[in-house]
């Protein structure tokens, strides 16, 4: 029996062109997160297309781009970054005369000086008072950041 015996034929008595045969079980095939992240990072090599990937792995394009995607998305669970901070320098102030006075004035300084922050950025010192509205201080401090 040869092939073109085995062709199906339509109302038109047109042989069919092209018969396809799926054997197996059917099922999906299983990916380990590591073979999925191995082929989401191949994708994004320079001069690669994730078509040419996809064909690569026998994937189709659009199950790729939806790899990429959810590599993208951040995981739920994942742990919240640490923040970071900045060393900060503490320095001693000054002993005031004792007296009657002194003790005033020192009153006063130091409820004047209560939640006073200090930064400098690249030789700029900044002063932030108590009270200061955030968004200021900090385009302020993105104004002193940038690149000049």
């Amino acid at each position: 029996m040869t092939i073109s015996e085995l062709t199906l034929k339509s109302r038109d008595e047109e042989p069919v062109r092209r018969l396809e045969i799926f054997t197996g079980s059917g099922r999906r095939r299983g990916w380990l997160p590591e073979e999925k992240a191995r082929i989401v990072a191949e994708s994004y090599d320079a001069g690669e297309t994730v078509s040419a990937v996809a064909r690569r792995y026998a994937l189709s394009p659009q199950q790729l781009f939806a790899w990429r995607r959810s590599a993208r998305v951040p995981f739920e669970n994942a742990p919240a970054p640490e923040p970071l901070f900045v060393p900060a320098v503490v320095a001693a102030s000054e002993p005031e005369p004792a007296g009657k006075r002194a003790r005033s004035t020192r009153k006063r300084k130091a409820v004047r000086e209560a939640g006073v922050i200090e930064l400098e950025i690249d030789g700029v010192a900044m002063r932030v008072g108590r009270g200061a509205d955030a968004r200021t201080v900090a385009a302020v401090i993105r104004a002193l950041k940038a690149p000049s």
